[in-house]
């Protein structure tokens, strides 16, 4: 973990381009997208049903769609594409090449 509370999660050349990968970083489940040379980091699990497969989601538009069940989700912001609220979304910074993330952990009341 840097000073700053990012953690290194892989290269950036692990990471293939419009498909997700799966971390799990301090508890947290982490879907991670590389897009055209830039990295997204959202949660992983959907609202919808609580599955922790969004990193197996597909690309339309700048949305990543849950596969189980069809709900979008911004890439940059998380947010559903009503505004509505959805996934958390991390900071991401690339230093020399490796992929750092920064995040929190949200108590859930399911």
């Amino acid at each position: 973990m840097t000073e700053d509370g990012f953690t290194k999660l892989c290269s950036i050349n692990d990471l293939k381009d419009r498909t997700g990968k799966r971390f799990i970083v301090d508890d947290v489940e982490v879907a991670l997208f590389k897009i055209d040379d830039k990295i997204y980091a959202l949660n992983n699990i959907c609202p919808h049903q609580h599955t922790a497969l969004i990193y197996d989601g597909f690309l339309e538009d700048d949305c990543i769609v849950c596969p189980v069940h069809g709900w979008k989700f911004n890439l940059e912001t998380g947010l559903q594409p009503d505004g509505r609220r959805g996934l958390d979304s991390y900071p991401v910074k690339i230093i020399d090449g490796e992929v750092f993330i920064k995040v929190f952990n949200n108590k859930f009341n399911w």
